[in-house]
């Protein structure tokens, strides 16, 4: 009796059993043996074992951008994948050890290329901006982790090339940590203030510009004499003009108290 009479005649018995075991080893091939199993994929097409950790960040990162806070959640993110949700237990140890990796990612993005300049204040100046940049992009990703600390290599990366400048500036020891952390919370303070405001529906970002021009542009001069006198400025002074007013601050105060200043002329004039 060939292969194939053996099949059938195993089908006529048990025609059940029969069906279960053509589904899971694929077609007779004309010879009577069976083709190869065709590998399990994920519902959008992933092999079983390439779900990484990198492709669920990123993933994740896709998700927040494109349904902010609200629109991310495990099950989601599992249809997204095209993987049961548990599976992202296997390289995270939680939702919030997920969190935590998607802020590396916006870190690791801010300061992509980024080398120490010539001159330590365009070290501290550049990564400052660009962290407000990214988190700019990525305003609900940002909203949920810049008050964190990864632990992670893209923030280590950072750390150390701030705290280079901070050293490179003359600072030392004690008072060299206290002037890096002025500066990294100052950073992730105000690009994460932003991104929670740009997170937010445009409706309620419409909201508050517009109350520069109507509330405050409308107050009583004998109620509220010091607004009145900016009642007309006031609106018009941007986001970034604030942001860049703010840096110039600090800036003007790193260069005052640090031992070895910056000597580059065009950090000479305080900025408008």
């Amino acid at each position: 009796m060939t292969a194939a009479q053996r099949h059938d005649a195993e089908a006529q018995r048990h025609p059940a059993e029969a069906q279960r075991h053509d589904a899971d080893e694929g077609p007779a091939m004309a010879d009577g043996t069976s083709a190869r199993p065709k590998p399990r994929r994920g519902r959008r097409g992933l092999h079983r074992g390439s779900l990484t950790p990198e492709l669920i960040v990123k993933e994740s990162l896709r998700l927040l951008d494109e349904g902010g806070v609200e629109g991310f959640s495990l099950p989601k993110l599992g249809r997204a994948l095209g993987a049961d949700q548990t599976a992202v237990y296997r390289h995270f140890a939680s939702k919030d050890d997920l969190v935590l990796a998607v802020a590396d990612l916006l870190i690791e993005e801010a300061l992509a290329g980024m080398t120490p300049h010539e001159c330590w204040l365009d070290t501290v100046t550049d990564g400052v901006r660009s962290l407000r940049r990214t988190y700019a992009r990525h305003p609900a990703a940002a909203s949920l982790s810049a008050c964190r600390t990864t632990q992670r290599p893209a923030e280590m990366r950072t750390v150390d090339l701030l705290i280079g400048a901070v050293i490179d500036a003359g600072f030392e020891g004690a008072e060299a940590a206290r002037i890096y952390r002025a500066i990294g919370d100052f950073s992730l303070s105000w690009a994460g203030f932003e991104a929670a405001f740009l997170a937010l529906d445009t409706h309620a970002q419409d909201t508050d510009r517009q109350a520069w021009g109507r509330a405050y542009r409308a107050v009583g001069r004998a109620e509220y004499p010091n607004i009145w006198q900016l009642r007309d400025e006031l609106p018009e002074v941007s986001d970034d003009g604030v942001f860049e007013t703010v840096l110039s601050l600090v800036v003007g105060g790193l260069t005052q108290r640090a031992p070895r200043p910056c000597a580059c002329a065009h950090h000479q004039q305080p900025r408008q």
